[in-house]
């Protein structure tokens, strides 16, 4: 098996994507730091797992071509 371009393409798409993503929270974090700290655990855990959605359909493109199964 040759390997192929998707496999270094998608890594930096997930790199850019986390990068992204901490940015955009990070921007948020004065406002977010207003909340009560029950609150702010609550936003931050949210945040901290909400990126994984997207990883699904990359790793499955970069395993077979494909978006969608």
């Amino acid at each position: 098996m040759q390997p192929t371009w998707r496999k270094p393409a998608g890594a930096l798409l997930i790199l850019g994507l986390v990068i992204i993503w901490a940015i955009l929270v990070g921007s948020l974090s004065p406002s977010i730091s207003r909340l009560a700290w029950p609150l702010q655990t609550i936003v931050y855990a949210v945040a901290g797992i909400i990126w994984i959605a997207p990883l699904r359909p990359l790793l499955r493109w970069m395993e077979t071509g494909r978006w969608r199964a």
